[in-house]
């Protein structure tokens, strides 16, 4: 068994290499310092070891500083989490069977975010792929969470708003031993057409805040990092009432 092991990982490894993927170690991460007092917030509460429900206004680093977090602890060899999970759904269409080509191909159209994140905290090109290449990260859509069990696994939820809770209660339930679990959204942006659908997520975050595992942080206008830009067409449309 141990040979079988030791086999198939210099197989990884040797496919690794022949794609040009380098292995990415803790010492590859640039250094990120929260910018806003409610990103100072998941800083100390994330590093309380709280599970966290990261909530607001678009533009404010809710993603990027969950990726962040959980790549410090899980290339970090001295902590006990093996790989980050990133959990979304597959909106607009909730089918994956609408899109076309492999389920591989069709789940890499979801993942342009944590690309372009792992990118910009590597300093380079196919960060993304070399951390799925070493089981650090792995990108699951809800279409196939059923049966898992998430183990040594930091557990990231984008874009909470677009799941309904059946699925936002599938998620938690699968959480197992040694791990932990942030969700990230803004129900004012949900993708849902119907009420009961976007009542979903509000349903579940009351759920959330009264229980003792969870720190909730709701992101402020004042929190905006992406640009001058989006934080002036976001003051201007909660302005003219145009929030949702």
């Amino acid at each position: 068994m141990a040979r079988s092991i030791t086999k198939l990982k210099n197989y990884q490894r040797t496919k690794n290499e022949e794609k040009g993927l380098k292995k990415v170690r803790i010492d590859n991460l640039r250094t990120f310092e929260p910018k806003t007092k409610h990103q100072e917030d998941t800083f100390n509460l994330y590093r309380q070891d709280n599970n966290l429900l990261l909530h607001g206004i678009a533009g404010t680093g809710k993603t990027f500083l969950s990726l962040y977090l959980a790549l410090e602890e899980v290339l970090d060899p001295s902590n006990s989490y093996k790989k980050i999970a990133i959990v979304r759904s597959v909106v607009p269409t909730r089918d994956m069977g609408f899109l076309k080509g492999t389920e591989e191909e069709k789940i890499s159209a979801y993942e342009a975010p944590y690309k372009s994140i792992c990118e910009e905290l590597f300093s380079f090109n196919d960060a993304y792929e070399s951390l799925k290449a070493q089981n650090s990260i792995d990108f699951i859509s809800t279409s196939f969470i059923r049966g898992t069990t998430f183990n040594d696994t930091i557990v990231i939820v984008d874009e909470c708003e677009n799941l309904n809770f059946h699925e936002l209660d599938s998620i938690i339930t699968r959480i197992g031993k040694d791990s932990k679990i942030l969700f990230c959204g803004d129900h004012t942006q949900s993708d849902f057409t119907k009420v009961s659908e976007r009542d979903g997520i509000k349903n579940f975050m009351q759920i959330l805040k009264s229980m003792n595992n969870f720190a909730f942080v709701e992101f402020e206008i004042e929190d905006i990092v992406r640009s001058d830009l989006v934080k002036e067409y976001i003051i201007k449309k909660y302005k003219l009432g145009f929030n949702g």
